[in-house]
């Protein structure tokens, strides 16, 4: 009896240890895990390295993102479109309009898609880590009214009424008071014009190497998934919004006012068509014509089939390592 107590208490001490090794195991991953996405929420993104050599060389030719923009144009048919923006309306989103339909098919197309939300630094292509989008609103429709600039991070499996109501609290925030961005404006204003020139140029050394801190690119309406612009508020067509040098976005939306056609159809007859017409500027450099078709396929498909953006996606897709 004494020597199986003995070997029962052996027994029962190495299962102890073995809880003990498996719980520091498991915190010591946790702890990983917690420091991991922390470091992760201090960047933008991580590294792609498993792209083709030609896109790495590519990078290295066309330094600057104005050397290396395609333009795009496409028109959109929005007869289901305007339907399903009357629909949110009478469900009691006043001001619901195609700006909410076109960010929330973007970030759809991003979710699906995330080759088109990576970005250059440093001559290095980088797979961002969440979406940010930037545009400029006026605080009032006067023609001297003040500007100030939006950037506004959405979730990937946003719908269409979670965009509404982010943007909406955004803008609300903004009406009500100096936005961050304009906090930060007026910072920089404050340098002397002959010291400001060498303020930009350290910036632009800071943010080649990476070293700019995430808050301030949090800030920055250069840095970003997208820019986009309504011309349709001004009622005039849409412009092709050049890229910025500074900073990394990739890509710039610009809509205009919707309009109007005729069309002849097989029985001789004519009908009404309503389009509204949309112009991009995308940096070629962070994925091949193929992919950036693929993109445009699927933006135009979701603008014109507007009502699944009220589901969640059925997969959110990680970027190639």
């Amino acid at each position: 009896m004494p020597d199986q107590n003995k070997e029962k208490l052996h027994t029962d001490t190495e299962e102890t240890a073995a809880a003990e090794g498996t719980v520091k195991e498991d915190a010591k991953t946790l702890k990983k895990a917690e420091k991991t996405k922390k470091k992760k929420s201090r960047r933008e993104g991580r590294r792609v390295r498993s792209l083709s050599p030609m896109s790495y060389v590519a990078v290295y030719i066309m330094k600057d993102r104005n050397d290396a923009t395609n333009y795009y144009a496409d028109r959109i048919e929005i007869s289901h479109t305007e339907e399903y923006i009357r629909q949110k309306k009478e469900e009691g989103k006043p001001g619901f309009n195609l700006m909410y339909v076109i960010l929330a098919a973007y970030v759809r197309t991003l979710a699906t898609h995330p080759e088109a939300n990576r970005f250059i630094r440093g001559q290095k292509i980088y797979a961002r880590n969440c979406i940010e989008v930037m545009l400029t609103i006026k605080l009032e429709m006067k023609r001297n009214a003040p500007d100030t600039v939006l950037k506004v991070i959405f979730p990937p499996d946003a719908t269409a009424d979670d965009i509404y109501r982010i943007m909406n609290e955004t803008i609300e925030t903004a009406r009500s008071g100096q936005t961050s961005f304009d906090g930060l404006a007026k910072a920089i204003n404050i340098i002397p014009g002959v010291l400001l020139r060498g303020t930009v140029g350290l910036l632009k050394f800071l943010d080649y190497f990476g070293l700019l801190p995430r808050k301030l690119t949090k800030l920055s309406p250069f840095h970003g998934s997208l820019a986009i612009t309504s011309m349709g508020s001004l009622r005039i067509r849409p412009i092709y919004h050049h890229l910025y040098n500074f900073g990394n976005i990739p890509a710039f939306i610009a809509f205009g006012t919707s309009y109007t056609e005729l069309e002849p159809q097989s029985d001789g007859s004519t009908a009404k068509h309503k389009y509204v017409d949309l112009k991009f500027c995308l940096d070629e450099r962070i994925m091949d014509g193929y992919g950036y078709a693929s993109v445009l396929h699927c933006l135009k498909h979701l603008l014109q089939n507007p009502f699944a953006l009220d589901e969640k996606p059925k997969e959110i897709i990680e970027d190639i390592p």
